[in-house]
């Protein structure tokens, strides 16, 4: 199985001045700006950080899973939330691919373990030493506000960790800060058997 993000998070869309706020950095001088680069780079990562963490896409993007077989009658999706099943296409042995109608499959939504099932009968069947490509959209939102506001506080000070401590030398503690794992405890996915259905 191979997941890929195939529209990242635009650099528009990034808290940039909140998180300069957070960090209570000066304004109105003549460099204003000229951390930019840095603190959106430390945000992506404290995004991706966390999204790893609880397996929840915080900004909505689009996603190709590949994968070589389905794992039950309804396939669980490896993240989470998912707002819609894009296209569904089963590639043959000699790299032929056949478009699945969207009448075939369904999405069924949840807000931790979403997951694709037939519409009225079962998955359609992957071809011997084939694959099926699964094209989705996944996130609570595509601006800032429309994720929820204790992971948008993670965010902030996850980033604000790593640009404060940017100089260190690796003698800190590994892991993330108590603050930060207790914002995200609840949206944290229990896996069972192996990402199967719950």
């Amino acid at each position: 199985m191979m997941l890929t993000e195939e529209t990242p998070v635009p650099s528009g869309a990034l808290p940039v001045e909140e998180l300069k706020d957070h960090l209570r950095m000066g304004s109105g001088f003549a460099d204003d700006g000229m951390q930019d680069g840095l603190i959106e780079t430390y945000l992506r990562a404290a995004l991706a950080a966390i999204e790893g963490r609880i397996g929840k896409m915080l900004f909505q993007r689009r996603f190709l899973w590949v994968l070589e077989c389905w794992r039950d009658e309804e396939q669980a999706l490896p993240v989470a939330p998912v707002s819609a099943i894009v296209s569904v296409t089963l590639v043959d042995a000699a790299g032929g691919e056949v478009l699945v109608p969207a009448t075939a499959y369904r999405l069924v939504p949840d807000l931790h373990r979403p997951r694709l099932a037939g519409k009225g009968t079962s998955l359609p069947t992957i071809p011997s030493e084939g694959l099926a490509k699964i094209v989705f959209d996944a996130g609570f939102g595509a601006a800032w506000t429309d994720i929820p506001v204790d992971l948008r506080q993670a965010v902030l000070l996850l980033a604000g960790e790593f640009y404060e401590h940017r100089h260190d030398d690796g003698a800190q503690a590994a892991g993330l800060p108590f603050g930060v794992v207790t914002l995200i405890e609840r949206w944290r996915t229990v896996r069972i058997l192996g990402g199967g259905r719950k």
